[in-house]
């Protein structure tokens, strides 16, 4: 079932969509070889909790931290830990907070120190490919439209797009219905009406598009070990342009 959130829901998605938003910008001020995931977690959990949030992550199906840090080849639920940061490697951070019973969810890919022009390709890639899904993401359109409209774009630059993992309804729950394949034929699935908030969220790899889970049941990894790059944004459907929630 997809709720449509009132003008009071979206009024209170808003504010945890500003504090997700503002926990990314003060983790990448962080971002620097020699410093650990587990120290990036401690930081995004003080910011979340100072501006009168909850963690949406910690807890969430038994998850253990703030945030999902994944590096280099790992696509996304990477745990932080002890291992420092490196220079060239890409971080994808995932975070979400809670505000009034209500969630914001976002990620990005960061460079850490100066990276490979291939890698940095692919982090500017995945970020557009977000844009390109959302201008479809208006009232009257199909929800497939927006996966469509990023995989095209994905596979016209030459990367590939992971199909197991995929966007979400948003709301009082973190994941809510639908699901939102970054993959896909136009002209499927629901009608976007105005009020639906979902998190879109291509994950793309530099790679062939499989991928495994680690052994500590959490973490994805490409097949093929290639890097992989992550952007998402939660997002209102209106009668005009999307409102973006999780920008500052």
């Amino acid at each position: 079932m997809i709720y449509i959130k009132s003008k009071s829901e979206i009024k209170l998605m808003r504010a945890a969509g500003r504090v997700t938003a503002g926990v990314l910008k003060e983790i990448e001020k962080y971002i620097k070889p020699g410093i650990t995931t587990k120290e990036l977690d401690e930081i995004a959990e003080d910011y979340i909790r100072r501006n009168d949030c909850i963690p949406a992550f910690k807890g969430l199906y038994g998850f253990p931290a703030s945030i999902c840090a994944s590096v280099n080849c790992e696509v996304v639920h990477g745990i932080p830990n002890s291992r420092k940061l490196q220079e060239g490697d890409i971080v994808g951070i995932d975070t979400g907070a809670i505000y009034h019973g209500f969630n914001g969810d976002a990620a990005r890919t960061f460079p850490v120190g100066k990276i490979s022009e291939e890698a940095q390709r692919l982090i500017d890639v995945t970020k557009q490919s977000f844009f390109e899904g959302i201008k479809k993401a208006k009232a009257g359109y199909r929800l497939s439209d927006i996966s469509n409209a990023i995989q095209t774009y994905v596979e016209n630059n030459g990367f590939s797009v992971v199909r197991e993992y995929v966007g979400h309804g948003i709301g009082r729950k973190m994941h809510e219905d639908p699901q939102i394949p970054n993959f896909g034929p136009p002209g499927r699935g629901p009608k976007l009406k105005n009020g639906m908030t979902l998190a879109i969220e291509p994950m793309i790899n530099a790679g062939d598009y499989h991928v495994k889970v680690m052994d500590n049941e959490w973490t994805v990894v490409t097949l093929d070990g290639s890097l992989s790059a992550h952007y998402e944004n939660t997002i209102l459907i209106t009668d005009n342009e999307p409102e973006i929630l999780t920008v500052i």
